[in-house]
């Protein structure tokens, strides 16, 4: 529906379509035509629409029409809209929309105010070398902290809008000059084909976008820090920044990954080779040692040692449960003390994690409910969980699957359960990138980033897990 040369029946048909008592309808009697400002009230800066809008026409001898009007206003982004619903879509996205009586244009102009949270370090993302720096809920502020890192013509962002009532913005980002042109094609096409109500986080998207969306294993990778995503960028992967959210969607992902961190980077090679080998036997703990504890106790006790099942004997005495129970009673009180820590007030919740802990631990071996070993077994799993927090969600529930395998069918089906999910692992891919690589399939020339770390000036080339059209990263002195 176009705009009508009648300032009346513009008025009219936007007052219909709003209907809001925050979409202001702003009048103003200008030397020779009338005109009237139509913005949402909390997304606007009044003071920058009088000063940049109102005053330049009032200098006029005689208002122009909206052509002309829009070369005097100094705001970058204005421009003309002819529809009725182009100035919708304006208002409600934060624009201001000036209507001009017996003009066939209305103008569109930026004065929008937005509150937003200020950069600051990542809760979840902390480090004692790097940079510090997180993205924040801005899309704009987010883009800004890419492009001070990444200052080349080849970083390429692509914009989208999704979500029927929410109208978010979504922005693609890659360089053109690295990132495989399929996995751009692939990933672009995923987001044009989003069609839902609303999205009020990335991890909508991250789900919508997957191939495996019933997976129990993430399909994305995430991150709040810049200097990550640009890493990732340089290495050919594309990121997904959806305004509302500080968590940047990252892609392709696999599963190695998430035992590097930032750090790894900044700090020595020895302890960074020595940290991820802490987090990997730390994963393997905390999923099958509380398994592997009832398995040796059910059907394997000839391969604990002698001291120490004398002390787990001893230590059973009187306990009404069965040791896989027993296991798994702990770990629902574990399960239920987390998730109130997590949902508690900061403060309260430390505390609560922490007395809650000592006190229901003790009461219940006091009490013979369970055991001391298997709170041990327990606390340590639940510790070493949390080594590699990207994971947490899937090693929990495979965690429980080891745990009722194990207390029905002993080691063999703690053996049948690694090679059905070594299987399922394999098979699975993220936008043409196995999930296991670089070790299945094997790329022997990733192996310098994956486990261990070899030294920076070593890798000379990208992965080529992620296919990079530029695959030299570094260039070597002969």
């Amino acid at each position: 529906m176009k705009i009508s040369p009648s300032l009346e029946v513009n008025k009219e048909k936007l007052k219909k379509i709003f209907s809001s008592d925050d979409v202001v309808f702003a009048d103003y009697s200008m030397k020779g035509r009338a005109i009237t400002a139509v913005f949402v009230d909390s997304l606007t800066d009044r003071k920058q629409l009088s000063l940049s809008v109102v005053e330049p026409l009032k200098k006029e001898k005689k208002c122009p029409a909206a052509q002309k009007a829009s070369t005097l206003i100094p705001l970058a982004g204005s421009s003309l809209i002819p529809t009725i619903e182009d100035a919708e879509n304006e208002v409600l996205a934060g624009k201001t929309i000036i209507l001009f009586d017996k003009s066939p244009f209305a103008l569109s102009v930026d004065v929008k105010k937005f509150d937003s949270r200020a950069i600051a370090e990542p809760p979840t993302s902390t480090v004692v070398k790097g940079p510090r720096e997180g993205f924040t809920e801005n899309i704009k502020t987010n883009l800004s902290l890419v492009r001070r890192r990444i200052k080349s013509k080849y970083l390429k962002v692509e914009n989208f809008k999704a979500g029927r009532y929410t109208q978010t913005d979504i922005s693609l980002v890659y360089l053109d000059s690295i990132a495989e042109d399929s996995l751009v094609k692939k990933v672009r096409e995923k987001i044009k084909k989003i069609d839902i109500d609303g999205i009020p986080d990335s991890s909508y998207v991250a789900k919508i976008i997957t191939d495996h969306k019933t997976s129990v294993f993430k399909q994305t990778g995430g991150t709040e820090k810049p200097d990550i995503l640009c890493a990732k960028l340089l290495e050919g992967r594309v990121g997904i920044i959806v305004d509302g959210s500080p968590i940047v969607i990252t892609a392709p992902y696999v599963l190695f990954e998430d035992f590097q961190s930032a750090e790894d980077y900044y700090q020595n090679n020895y302890r960074s080779n020595m940290a991820r080998i802490i987090r990997l036997a730390s994963l393997a703990i905390a999923v099958m040692l509380p398994a592997a504890f009832v398995s040796a106790q059910l059907f394997h006790l000839q391969v604990i040692p002698l001291n120490f099942l004398l002390t787990i004997v001893n230590s059973i005495k009187g306990i009404p449960l069965s040791p896989s129970f027993e296991m798994f009673f702990t770990l629902l009180i574990f399960e239920i003390l987390n998730e109130a820590s997590v949902r508690m007030p900061k403060y309260v919740g430390m505390a609560l994690s922490i007395v809650g802990a000592l006190v229901l631990g003790d009461t219940a071996v006091r009490a013979g409910i369970v055991s001391t070993p298997t709170i041990l077994i327990m606390a340590l799993s639940g510790i070493c969980l949390y080594t590699v927090p990207e994971l947490v969600d899937s090693m929990s529930f495979l965690r429980l699957v080891y745990l009722l395998i194990a207390g029905s069918m002993g080691a063999y089906g703690l053996i049948l359960v690694t090679v059905f999910i070594t299987i399922y692992l394999t098979s699975m891919e993220n936008f043409d990138v196995p999930f296991l690589a670089p070790f299945a399939p094997m790329v022997k020339e990733d192996f310098k980033d994956s486990f261990y770390m070899t030294f920076v000036p070593n890798m000379i080339n990208r992965p080529l897990t992620f296919k990079p059209k530029d695959k030299v990263r570094m260039k070597c002195d002969e």
